[in-house]
């Protein structure tokens, strides 16, 4: 294990919320200096940390506790009715792991998919450097995972970091103009059965924000488990899956 206690951590001055508005946030982030390793990375997404770039960050609000850190157990996971459609639907994708590395033919897909879909959040507009900055990193265990037709075509593309407790779903962005394929579950769904495939045991979403629409499709892949007070708890049980 990881000596967390050595690690230094930091948090930011106040600043506006990406995700409430009219809410002030507070950022907690690992040593941007310190040595990062798949092991130290793996015991911080434990405790509900994420990737961005080279840094590792959670929320640290004090009036505040609406992020909460959610994950997919990959050995319970059962799909729904709807779930199984998506993935009859995509069944002609082929997904290719690559290098986590800058692509042209990435970063066009990116730059369209944050224009049509997050013109009104913090990662708007996008840029070359913004999309570096953001998915690329010098340390983490990254791969690109390309989702393509039957003519090659690129439809979507899942960042993930590869952990020695689960896959941390870093990004997906995806073609908007393909909407029956629903490519965002898919990408999901695949990462799922991925982590069963490496024996991973969870698929690490990130964080879930009852108050936010766009992170309500999070609740669609039960069972889920929160980090709710230092521990990871089951919700949505097997019974509610239609």
């Amino acid at each position: 294990m990881t000596d967390l206690a050595a690690v230094k951590f930091f948090i930011t001055p106040l600043h506006k919320c990406s995700y409430l508005p009219r809410q002030d946030a507070i950022t907690l982030f690992a040593d941007p200096k310190a040595e990062v390793d798949k092991n130290l990375y793996s015991d911080l997404s434990e405790l509900g940390f994420r990737r961005s770039g080279n840094y590792l960050y959670r929320p640290h609000c004090r009036q505040c506790s609406a992020c909460i850190p959610v994950r997919i157990p990959s050995a319970t996971f059962k799909l729904s009715r709807k779930q199984k459609r998506v993935l009859k639907k995509n069944a002609d994708l082929a997904i290719t792991a690559v290098e986590p590395k800058y692509s042209e033919e990435h970063y066009e897909l990116y730059r369209h998919y944050i224009e049509k879909k997050h013109h009104d959040g913090d990662m708007y507009p996008p840029s070359q450097e913004q999309y570096a900055s953001f998915l690329l990193s010098d340390w983490g265990n990254t791969t690109f995972y390309e989702f393509r037709d039957c003519n090659s075509r690129l439809l979507a593309v899942s960042v993930c970091d590869i952990l020695e407790n689960g896959i941390s779903a870093v990004y997906t962005f995806y073609d908007v103009n393909e909407p029956k394929r629903s490519l965002g579950v898919m990408a999901v769904l695949w990462q799922i059965e991925e982590a069963k495939r490496i024996e991973l045991p969870a698929v690490y979403l990130g964080y879930w924000i009852k108050e936010c629409q766009k992170m309500s499709y999070k609740t669609d892949y039960k069972p889920l488990e929160m980090l709710i007070d230092d521990r990871w708890v089951q919700t949505n049980p097997l019974d509610e899956i239609d």
